[in-house]
């Protein structure tokens, strides 16, 4: 084979490889002459800008190329001139001796072109698509962002805590603090760098002042306690210098923990506000009754043990007539005067307690026996009968005492208390202003209040209730003038109930409100049907006054039974009196413009009668039976009766003696001008069928009867 074919062959092959090796690179080829003429490519070079091998050709100039290329949607957003405009750019920076490298958007994705001079040919460039590549590098640059942010934001939250954060691990080395936690302690900053030991940084609290309570080796010990354990777990340390940290204990899993410390202390100091708010009374700051149901439980346990106590229950007397007249400021100021009097009287030892409104309770040692307790008693009497100075007043009240003793009367809590509320209840209806121990059938009479307390609440739904009318005698003319409404009670179980007993409950209980206006309903209805010249008389209770549609009710009660406005005397006591004079005395005028008469009853039993009868012009005064029954025999109760009679003509205003019994009696008021006479001496009460025949309603040739023929 001559040499020359050999060789032609030879370049041939060696041309083929190597177009072969250009046709497999993976990224774009191709080779342009010096003056921008495109002389070879690839197949990659063409599928990276989307050309067509049969739109090139041999020698292609780089504008018109770039024309294609932009046709294809290469270069998107740019014009082929302005491509072109870059390319030349790039070459003046380069030079034709140079090489350079750019990245571009082609067809949404990023090439990188290599541009070098290739010395007698022109230029190899080489395209290559590094989207994958530069989408990894742009996210791992965004991890690295979203890494030190969340670095940063941990750093500030971890710094931003009210606890302080600190980690160790399992060799007692700290890893990690917070700023809260080396503040918390006022530690150094060498003390916060990873690896200093758990006890330097104690040994450091403990001689810098940070005195434990209980000691420090006490504090040290409960501190290594919670590491040993490897348990989470809840420390409290409290300091000396008031402050309590609360510590939380959280091991991890190689034996390191994480700990979190919180100064508690104002949290520690609220829940003390608020458990001693809750326990102590707002006005007088004494124990109210949650407190001294506590402390009557611990002494549950004293007393089992063989320890002897004692419950006083103390109530006030008097005290409603100062907040009525005085007001409610007042009324505080006076409570918390006998708040500070019983504090001083009880021991040092006592607990003393506001139980509510004007009631208190003691809770006392009785070793020495019932002399000391009775002696206390009376001490406490004794201190609040002395007058009180508030606002400018001065105010006399009593209190009265009830006294139970453990563990003769009870061990628990409800029994002494009890017990004691019954001795209360005993020593107030036997006078008030005294104290009375516990006796054994006490709770006969507690029962008993009970019963008429809830049998009042049903009596009128199950027509219980009725009314008797009592004759009143004109002296003049001796006929009846006037029937006193009087109110009767029928309890199914214990019969008849005395007035005085259950008109009181009534009252506290609110009942008389709703009792007393059915007695004015019924009273006006009955006498709706007596001869016109009889009028009839109801007694109204203060409680009544209280209400705002007193006089509403009783013209109601008039216009229903159509009696006679002046037929109807209404009788007050002077105790009502006591209670809010201007708004009492509003409602008596009130009633007054209606046409009904009103009458003072148990006149000069009360307080100041001279000046209530210069405030309102009663039509009528009652002299109270206790000056009648020795009229005859004592001097003084004649002389009264003669002044009270006298000051009645001199007013305009008709008298009436009650409990009248006797001729003698009767005569006595007669000769000094009484108007009117009530007592058994004319007969008892009766009930309205019986007044009827008395009065001789039904016939019309009869309408009056004499106080003769009424006997």
């Amino acid at each position: 084979m001559a040499p020359g074919i050999y060789g032609a062959e030879h370049a041939a092959a060696t041309a083929s490889i190597l177009d072969i090796a250009l046709q497999s690179m993976p990224y774009g080829f191709c080779v342009f002459d010096t003056k921008y003429r495109l002389l070879h490519w690839n197949a990659r070079y063409l599928s990276i800008y989307g050309l067509d091998q049969a739109s090139l050709s041999d020698g292609i100039g780089l504008l018109d190329l770039l024309r294609l290329c932009v046709q294809s949607g290469s270069f998107p957003g740019r014009s082929a001139e302005e491509v072109a405009a870059m390319y030349q750019d790039l070459l003046r920076g380069g030079g034709h001796e140079g090489s350079f490298v750019y990245r571009s958007d082609v067809r949404g994705r990023v090439i990188e072109t290599r541009q070098s001079a290739a010395p007698g040919i022109g230029w190899v460039v080489t395209h290559e698509d590094v989207t994958d590549e530069v989408l990894a590098q742009q996210a791992s640059k965004a991890h690295e962002a979203e890494l030190a942010l969340r670095s940063m934001q941990l750093d500030a939250a971890v710094n931003n805590m009210q606890q302080g954060l600190c980690m160790f691990d399992a060799e007692r080395r700290l890893v990690i603090c917070n700023e809260t936690y080396a503040s918390l302690y006022d530690m150094p900053r060498h003390l916060t760098c990873p690896g200093v030991r758990l006890e330097e940084i104690l040994e450091f609290r403990l001689a810098h002042g940070l005195d434990p309570v209980g000691g420090p080796e006490l504090y040290r010990e409960s501190v290594l306690e919670l590491v040993r354990e490897n348990a989470e777990a809840k420390r409290i340390i409290e300091f000396e210098d008031g402050r309590v940290i609360a510590i939380q204990h959280c091991p991890m899993p190689d034996g390191g923990w994480v700990g979190t410390h919180q100064d508690i202390t104002e949290q520690r100091r609220n829940e003390e506000r608020i458990h001693y708010a809750a326990r102590h009374d707002a006005l007088t700051d004494l124990p109210n009754r949650i407190e001294f149901r506590e402390a009557m439980a611990t002494a549950e346990e004293a007393i089992a043990r063989g320890a002897q106590m004692a419950v006083l229950c103390v109530d006030l007397d008097q005290f409603k007539a100062v907040n009525d007249t005085l007001g409610h400021a007042a009324g505080d100021a006076l409570l918390v005067g006998v708040a500070e009097r019983l504090s001083e009287a009880a021991g040092d030892k006592d607990l003393v307690a506001r139980l509510g409104g004007d009631e208190f309770a003691l809770l006392v040692d009785a070793t020495g026996g019932l002399h000391e307790v009775a002696v206390l008693a009376d001490r406490i009497v004794a201190c609040i009968a002395q007058p009180f100075e508030v606002a400018g007043h001065q105010i006399l009240i009593g209190a009265s005492v009830g006294i139970a003793m453990a563990p003769v009367d009870g061990a628990d809590a409800g029994t002494l208390l009890k017990c004691a509320d019954l001795a209360l209840y005993r020593a107030k209806n036997e006078g008030r202003g005294a104290y009375r121990f516990f006796k054994r059938g006490m709770d006969d009479a507690l029962k008993r209040r009970w019963s008429i307390e809830t049998g009042l609440k049903l009596a009128m739904v199950r027509d219980e209730l009725s009314l008797v009318y009592q004759p009143l005698i004109s002296v003049e003319d001796n006929r009846i003038s006037c029937m006193e409404a009087l109110l009767r009670w029928k309890h199914p179980e214990l019969g008849m109930v005395r007035p005085d007993e259950f008109i009181p409950i009534a009252e506290e209980t609110g009942l008389i409100v709703s009792i007393g206006e059915w007695v004015i309903q019924q009273a006006c209805r009955t006498a709706a049907a007596w001869p016109e010249d009889v009028r009839v008389a109801v007694n109204l209770s203060a409680v009544q006054f209280r209400g705002r549609d007193l006089v509403e009710k009783v013209a109601d009660a008039l216009s229903r039974s159509g009696l006679r406005p002046e037929r109807l005397e209404l009788e007050i006591t002077e105790s009502l009196l006591l209670a809010d004079n201007d708004a009492v005395l509003k409602t008596l005028h009130a009633l007054r413009d209606l046409g009904v008469r009103i009458s003072m009853d148990d006149f000069g039993t009360g307080y100041s009668s001279l000046s209530y009868l210069r405030s309102f012009p009663f039509d009528k005064i009652k002299i109270d039976r206790t000056f009648i029954a020795d009229i005859v025999c004592r001097e003084d109760d004649l002389e009264i009766i003669k002044a009270v009679i006298g000051l009645g003509q001199s007013l305009g205003m008709s008298t009436t003696a009650e409990g009248i019994e006797t001729e003698a009696q009767l005569e006595a008021v007669r000769q000094q001008g009484c108007t009117e006479v009530q007592g058994f001496l004319f007969g008892p009460p009766l009930p309205a069928s019986g007044i009827a025949e008395l009065l001789g309603c039904t016939s019309p040739a009869r309408p009056q009867r004499s106080a003769a023929q009424a006997n």
